[in-house]
């Protein structure tokens, strides 16, 4: 079973830095994994994903040349570096993983999309970030 625990997430002044970082258990490398946020009033969306084995990267239009999402194979966690932090990018910021082979194509980029989340989707609990203007 995966389990995901995401830490990280603090208060922090507009166009300043943070780092998320989520602890993965049960997982191979053989997987998407991704962070996703859900500001307030709004629905869930994805914000970066990764091919855990070999690293390739995708992002949301809102993370590009902000946000670098990388992993650590020999810590098996999972890392969201946000700089340059917006107002907007307050949100609950969740981890989650899906065998890359439920992905449609296996392309970790489709990973971003919810609407394209296989139902073996482990999800973390989430950790708050509040950016103050």
């Amino acid at each position: 079973q995966v389990r995901l625990v995401e830490s990280g997430g603090t208060s922090v002044q507009a166009g300043g830095s943070l780092t998320l970082s989520c602890a993965v258990s049960g997982a191979s490398w053989d997987y998407c994994m991704g962070w996703f946020r859900r500001a307030p009033g709004k629905e869930r969306e994805g914000v970066a994903t990764i091919y855990f084995a070999a690293g390739n990267t995708y992002y949301a239009d809102s993370a590009k040349g902000r946000f670098t999402i990388s992993r650590d194979y020999a810590e098996n966690t999972l890392s969201l570096q946000m700089n340059n932090l917006k107002p907007e990018d307050t949100a609950m910021y969740y981890c989650a993983a899906a065998p890359a082979q439920s992905v449609p194509y296996g392309f970790c980029g489709n990973y971003l999309d919810l609407n394209q989340h296989p139902a073996q989707n482990a999800w973390g609990e989430g950790t708050q970030v509040t950016v103050s203007s």
